[in-house]
């Protein structure tokens, strides 16, 4: 039987901001995998960041200890809505949570600027109140 690389992909259970909001509402955290930059610019109430990704002179590369500082933060068998910018980043971030058995995970698919566009709450740094 050849193996499947992708088969936490077919898990991944992607859900609109409309629901993730819902989910967020009925105790689900939220954990923003965009980069700290990205973060501390504006981000959804109440989250917590965990970069998938960082910035570096070469581009963007993964945080090699992503798995490692979810671990840290979260249960496996917490509820949570992964959120990018804008829905990429958080799918693979997804897989993987799925992969190392994570039970209650789900992708906000459009990301950040999807949950922007809909006129959710957000924190922005108090400087730019």
């Amino acid at each position: 039987m050849a193996s499947q690389p992708c088969s936490g992909a077919d898990q991944v259970v992607t859900v609109d901001v409309h629901a993730a909001r819902h989910l967020l509402r009925s105790g689900h955290r939220y954990l923003d995998v965009r980069t700290e930059e990205e973060f501390k610019k504006e981000h959804v109430e109440n989250s917590e960041n965990i970069p998938y990704m960082f910035n570096t002179p070469q581009g963007r590369v993964k945080n090699p200890k992503f798995m490692e500082q979810v671990s840290a933060a979260f249960g496996k068998e917490e509820k949570l809505v992964v959120g990018c910018q804008s829905g990429v980043r958080s799918l693979y971030a997804t897989t993987d949570l799925l992969t190392v058995e994570f039970k209650h995970v789900s992708n906000m698919g459009g990301g950040y600027q999807a949950w922007v566009e809909s006129g959710f709450a957000v924190n922005k740094p108090q400087d730019e109140l």
